[in-house]
């Protein structure tokens, strides 16, 4: 027999779930308590699957190292001397920067995990049980801003190492949170996206065309001054700028009331519009 418990049969028992049956009850029918009970439940099953696939955690534990070292030390010198300051003026400002944009990455690797449960019949099993259907996507999401957190804390230490001072704990915390916020409100949209994709590929490949304009038109690495009049037009109306922008001003200082609200703004949007399209695609699928 295997070490550790089987993730579904662990879901199983901490949900005492009834006979299977082919019309699961709906949610109207179950108690916000039983929602947070199943919640829960399922947050359980998606850390023991972690903790038998380590490997999982690998992008969390990699992304923030390898990106802050080549940033860093390929591009801090020469774009550092345009802040005034050469590469540490730039570790001040690319390691916010590179924090905004942990949410987007781990947001992707929500819909292929989705994606990836779908195709392997795990979520046709989940289905099949007298639980909240909202309960399974709160779990996913719940599971991967715990990892969002863990990638954001080997960031600042990697950030800490290469000369990132931090002077401002309390709006350290508030970054982070800040993050966390508009993290979760993009995972909506990759939820969505491995719940109507038919692989995971197709997801992945879906979330680089949209990753890659958003990350690179963005002021997350590279103050957009120098940029053509159209890309800067752009990168205004960018919500990962805003976020950046918000998350240096609360960490090393500046302007920070309006990108705040603007990230806030985005993230109750995004979520308002993509939670409830998720949840209905989720309950409808075939």
């Amino acid at each position: 027999m295997s070490a550790h418990p089987s993730p579904t049969a662990t879901v199983d028992e901490a949900l005492r779930a009834a006979p299977l049956t082919t019309t699961p009850a709906p949610d109207a029918r179950i108690t916000p308590r039983a929602h947070l009970r199943h919640t829960g439940a399922l947050v359980r099953r998606n850390l023991l699957w972690i903790r038998q696939d380590p490997e999982s955690m690998f992008d969390a534990v990699l992304f923030p190292v390898v990106f802050t070292l080549l940033f860093v030390y390929v591009f801090g010198g020469s774009i550092g001397q345009s802040l005034g300051g050469g590469q540490q003026a730039y570790v001040q400002y690319v390691v916010p920067g590179l924090m905004a944009m942990m949410g987007m990455n781990m947001a992707q690797g929500v819909g292929t995990g989705f994606n990836q449960d779908f195709n392997s019949g795990v979520m046709d099993r989940f289905r099949s049980l007298p639980i909240g259907r909202g309960s399974v996507l709160f779990a996913k999401i719940a599971v991967e801003l715990l990892r969002m957190l863990f990638a954001t804390a080997v960031l600042l230490v990697v950030g800490v190492l290469v000369g990132f001072d931090i002077t401002n704990w309390a709006g350290l915390l508030a970054a982070v949170g800040l993050s966390v916020l508009f993290g979760s409100a993009l995972m909506w949209i990759f939820l969505t996206l491995g719940v109507t994709m038919k692989n995971a590929q197709s997801v992945q490949a879906m979330g680089f065309l949209v990753l890659m304009p958003l990350q690179f038109g963005s002021s997350i690495f590279a103050p957009p001054g120098s940029m053509p009049g159209w890309l800067r037009t752009f990168t205004d109306y960018n919500p990962l700028s805003s976020l950046a922008d918000a998350a240096r001003g609360l960490m090393v200082g500046g302007p920070v009331a309006h990108d705040l609200w603007l990230t806030l703004g985005w993230s109750v949007a995004l979520t308002a519009v993509m939670a409830p399209v998720a949840v209905h695609k989720f309950r409808t699928k075939a």
